[in-house]
């Protein structure tokens, strides 16, 4: 291709798996560059005038703003008017930290979870009501059987009209940013056994599989139909891409047998409904996707987020480029936190040379730091510069 793209129209022809003017290279995450900025779309800017091809994510509120749902981002998680709550702090015999108890009181029932209060808790006194930090800190998970999820299904909510509103309002000053900029234009997330782990622990989670099999799928199938409604909201304002977290659906917490009786099927109906809006599909799983590649490639799923070269398994770069190379688009090839943060700079330069040599002969790839960098030493700084040279000096093009 002789005619130079703008960063968004390069993203989305290597979406596409289609010819692009040179490699693209978009940060999946860069939260050391969010602690220099004010906002998403400062970072969007910074990351133009380092030469990258930057996503703008809408909702673009950072996780202070989430307060139920720090972890989860997209559209407000908030709790029905006629959920009651109550939070207190108490010292327990036998127990090392203090132990926060929470009740969402519903007139279907209650939900009750218990937290370790952790010398690293986060959230001072308060408890999300999902999110990463919960899960091994939980003495009492939020969700533990079928009574649980009955009532956990009057929690979830479709957005409000006001919430609605709102996230059409962003979209219109995300859209004109995007003109004028040239920047992708990113929507979601979506989530589906990611919020099982939230609700239920990880370890419950993968109980759940074989001895309550029925429970999970409720608890999934109710968590799917929230998610379809939330969806709906972002697709209908209009993105380029639709995401989905996925960290907890790799072959670190499921066999691909339980992959395909429990996820895929939905995953295939959401691939499905950002396709009516011809919306491409993105999935993020970082570690342990190698067993799962065949199931991700069955669900139509248009780009896979988080490829990982330092993943357990042979040369996962090569598996990936040869399952899915020119049908899925590609999207990572250097490990953020060990190579860039931590490596060498000429671990950092041979790194980014070899996903790139690597994947030169197919259309669809997007090179970025797996997944997130988020140290902000002068190694790290230095390495992001060398990542970002690198790939100049060898993206090819014009």
């Amino acid at each position: 291709m002789s005619q130079a793209l703008t960063s968004r129209q390069r993203l989305i022809r290597a979406l596409h798996c289609q010819e692009v003017d040179h490699v693209p290279c978009a940060f999946m995450s860069f939260s050391a560059m969010r602690g220099r900025c004010q906002d998403a779309y400062e970072v969007a800017l910074r990351e133009l005038e380092m030469g990258l091809d930057s996503m703008l994510f809408i909702p673009s509120s950072w996780r202070n703003e989430r307060p139920n749902h720090p972890d989860l981002r997209g559209l407000p998680v908030r709790l029905p008017p006629t959920v009651r709550v109550d939070l207190w702090v108490e010292e327990l015999p036998g127990e090392s930290f203090p132990i926060l108890h929470k009740e969402y009181h519903t007139p279907a029932g209650t939900l009750t979870t218990q937290v370790r209060k952790t010398e690293d808790w986060p959230y001072g006194n308060a408890v999300p009501f999902m999110g990463d930090y919960q899960i091994p800190r939980a003495v009492k998970p939020l969700i533990t059987n079928e009574a649980d999820v009955h009532v956990l299904q009057t929690i979830l909510q479709p957005p409000t009209p006001e919430e609605i509103a709102a996230f059409r309002a962003e979209r219109a000053r995300a859209g004109a940013f995007s003109d004028q900029y040239g920047v992708l234009l990113a929507g979601g997330w979506g989530v589906g056994a990611d919020m099982v782990g939230w609700l239920c622990g990880l370890d419950n989670m993968m109980y759940l599989m074989i001895d309550q099999p029925a429970l999970l799928a409720e608890l999934l199938a109710t968590i799917a139909a929230w998610n379809r409604q939330r969806m709906r909201v972002i697709l209908e304002a209009g993105v380029d891409l639709f995401i989905r977290r996925a960290w907890y659906e790799s072959a670190d917490f499921w066999s691909p047998r339980l992959y395909r009786e429990f996820l895929l099927p939905t995953l295939q109906e959401e691939v499905k409904l950002a396709h009516e809006y011809d919306t491409p599909f993105g999935y993020i799983m970082t570690s342990s996707a190698l067993p799962m590649l065949d199931n991700i490639r069955e669900a139509g799923v248009d780009v896979l987020i988080g490829v990982d070269p330092l993943q357990h398994g042979d040369d996962p770069l090569q598996v990936m480029h040869d399952k899915l190379g020119g049908r899925v688009c590609l999207w990572g090839g250097v490990n953020g936190a060990i190579t860039v943060e931590q490596g060498s700079a000429d671990e950092v330069r041979q790194a980014v040379i070899y996903a790139l040599d690597l994947m030169r002969d197919v259309n669809g790839f997007i090179l970025s730091p797996v997944d997130n960098i988020t140290e902000i030493t002068r190694r790290a700084w230095q390495n992001v510069d060398v990542f970002v040279e690198t790939w100049k000096a060898h993206r090819g093009g014009v």
